[in-house]
């Protein structure tokens, strides 16, 4: 038998008269079909390689409803540079790519194998989130561009410069928006968007003090506002269960993670809804005792929440009452907020001559 993976694609670096060929289309307004609603959103895990937990080298998703072969494996990246998965957003992954002559932004559909460049104009960049625009059916892309500030002749800092949103499959450039002070703290502070009521939700982490705030994208009149956390906490995430937005942080050890649910969302009135303890000494013991940090994720799963933890060289699967339910051996792979559901819906920005289920060819 051969590998059952689907052939991964070869990104390439953009190319400039490819970018130029791209005709002003207007996508049509619509809604995903039945079939992607049937679709389950799958957890992503991403492999990193030598950049650490922040460079991307596998795409991967997790199914806890598979029998085997849970960890099932998307996209593999051949880039020579660091990539790393921004957003997933309808089916499509938005990934950057940052070679030793340029950085660019990709949109990759893993279901038709179809991609495409992000022409973002500039190298210096962060991205924001990715959204569906419903007045006018667009998928859109939030950017904060950086500009570079010349300290000395070899030290170069990054400033925040303007925040800017590019429409997929416009030639026009991005349109800039200005530099709104919650932009800058999700530059800052603000980890991955979550998609929640049609607005991008961000937790703040203030580093070194406490935070309990929330900032808040509204993606139809693509205006920024602030909401209020349910406490003060450090390196909280934010996640979404059967209509309900949700937030988890752990304590300072590590051991016990904390989840709260807003019951009301325009009052702004949020519950405690459990605690779960993680089986510190199993998981130590199946670790070999080794030394390393925790990293947890909590999710949608199949009827409750998913508790996704890496540890050392493992990816552990943990229930809601902090019983460890799998475990796989897998190095360099680390738990992410994003999840995939997969779908085949035409677009209008990937470039003509593809054929469904085919490898793409540069």
């Amino acid at each position: 038998m051969g590998d059952p993976r689907p052939p991964a694609p070869q990104i390439p670096p953009p190319l400039p008269h490819r970018l130029q060929r791209l005709a002003p289309r207007h996508l049509r307004p619509q809604l995903p079909p039945r079939h992607h609603a049937r679709q389950p959103a799958l957890p992503i895990v991403s492999g990193y390689g030598y950049g650490g937990h922040y460079c991307h080298r596998d795409i991967i998703t997790f199914d806890q409803r598979a029998a085997d072969a849970q960890l099932q494996h998307v996209i593999q990246l051949d880039v020579e540079g660091f990539c790393r998965l921004e957003a997933s957003c309808d089916g499509l992954l938005l990934l950057s790519c940052d070679t030793p002559d340029v950085s660019c932004l990709y949109i990759y559909n893993p279901a038709t194998r179809q991609y495409t460049t992000v022409p973002v104009l500039r190298d210096s960049f962060m991205v924001l989130g990715m959204y569906w625009h419903r007045p006018t059916g667009e998928y859109r892309v939030l950017l904060m561009y950086e500009k570079e500030i010349r300290l000395r002749p070899f030290i170069v800092l990054l400033e925040h410069d303007t925040c800017c949103i590019f429409t997929l499959g416009s030639i026009q450039p991005p349109r800039n928006i200005g530099r709104p002070p919650e932009a800058e703290q999700v530059c800052s502070r603000g980890g991955v968007a979550l998609m929640f009521r049609g607005s991008l939700h961000w937790h703040i982490d203030q580093n070194e003090t406490e935070s309990n705030m929330i900032v808040v994208f509204d993606t139809t009149t693509e205006s920024f506002k602030q909401m209020h956390a349910p406490v003060a906490l450090r390196q909280a995430k934010l996640f979404e269960m059967d209509g309900v937005l949700g937030m988890f942080g752990r304590n300072d050890v590590g051991a016990i993670i904390n989840i709260w649910e807003l019951q009301d969302y325009e009052n702004q009135v949020w519950t405690f809804k459990c605690k779960i303890k993680l089986p510190v000494n199993e998981i130590m013991v199946l670790c070999r005792n080794i030394n390393s940090s925790w990293h947890a994720v909590v999710m949608p799963g199949d009827g409750e929440l998913l508790v996704l933890v890496q540890y050392a060289e493992w990816l552990l699967q943990l229930d809601m009452d902090g019983k460890l339910v799998a475990s796989f051996h897998q190095r360099e792979v680390t738990p992410t907020q994003l999840q995939l559901k997969q779908t085949l819906v035409p677009h209008t920005f990937f470039p003509d001559g593809y054929v469904v289920n085919a490898v793409p060819q540069i």
